[in-house]
C-alpha cells in the first residue's frame, strides 16, 4: 500500500515539475519577445495551452535557454528551488530595468489520503497558465517604454543543499531596482497538485521631474 502510495506522489511530483518547466520556458520567451529584447524576426509562432505564443529561433537563444531548463527541472524534482527572475537589463549600463519574479511552493499535501483533495483538473491548470501568460502580453500597455537596448539574465534561488553544476551557475547581483524607484506589479498564479506559482513584475520607474 505505502510503496504504490509513494510511486503516484512520485509521478505526480514528476507531471507537475514538467508543467512548471514549461510554463517557465513559455513565459521567458514572451517576456523576451514583448520586452523587444530579442528582433521581432527571431521568434516564431506556436499554439500552446489553446493560445498562439512566440518561442525564439535564435540557435544560441534556444540552447541557452534549454541548459537553464534541464537544471530548474532537477531543481523543481528535488525541492530545492523557490523563486526563478528574469531581469532585464540596460546593455550599455547595466541598470535593472524589470525584475520578472515567479515563487516556487511546494504544496503539503495531508498524510491520510482521505483528507487530501481530488487531483486538480488538467483543463484547470492549462487555463490558469493561460491567464498569467496573457497577463504577461497586456503588461506591455502599462510598463514603461524601453528606449535601449537590453540584455537579460535568469537567476534562481535555491536551497543551501542544492546542487549547482560547477562553472554553469554562479553566485550573482541580485539586480534589484534600488527602493523610491521601483514599482510593483502583482501578478496571476497557477498551481498544480504538488506546486503553486506566484508571478509578479518590477519595474524602474523614475517620474519626470
Amino acid at each position: 500500500m505505502s510503496s504504490k502510495q509513494a510511486n503516484r506522489q512520485a509521478i505526480t511530483l514528476k507531471g507537475s515539475t514538467k508543467t512548471v518547466t514549461e510554463f517557465f520556458k513559455y513565459a521567458v520567451n514572451t517576456i523576451l519577445f514583448q520586452r523587444e529584447v530579442y528582433p521581432t524576426e527571431d521568434f516564431t509562432m506556436v499554439k500552446k495551452y489553446g493560445q498562439t505564443l512566440l518561442v525564439t529561433q535564435d540557435p544560441a537563444l534556444e540552447s541557452y535557454l534549454e541548459k537553464i531548463l534541464k537544471q530548474v527541472e532537477k531543481w523543481l524534482l528535488t525541492g530545492s528551488v523557490a523563486q526563478l527572475v528574469l531581469a532585464i537589463v540596460s546593455k550599455e549600463t547595466r541598470t535593472p530595468l524589470e525584475r520578472w519574479v515567479f515563487d516556487i511552493k511546494l504544496i503539503e499535501q495531508p498524510p491520510d489520503s482521505k483528507e487530501r483533495a481530488p487531483p486538480k483538473p488538467e483543463a484547470e491548470i492549462q487555463s490558469e497558465i493561460r491567464a498569467i501568460l496573457k497577463q504577461i502580453i497586456s503588461m506591455v500597455t502599462y510598463l514603461p517604454v524601453i528606449q535601449e537596448g537590453t540584455v537579460f539574465n535568469i537567476l534562481a534561488y535555491t536551497s543551501e543543499e542544492a546542487e549547482i553544476p560547477a562553472g554553469e551557475w554562479v553566485d550573482t547581483d541580485p539586480l534589484a531596482i534600488e527602493a523610491g524607484k521601483s514599482q510593483q506589479v502583482k501578478m496571476r498564479s497557477f498551481s498544480t497538485d504538488v506546486h503553486r506559482v506566484d508571478a509578479m513584475v518590477s519595474y524602474r520607474y523614475e517620474p519626470e521631474q
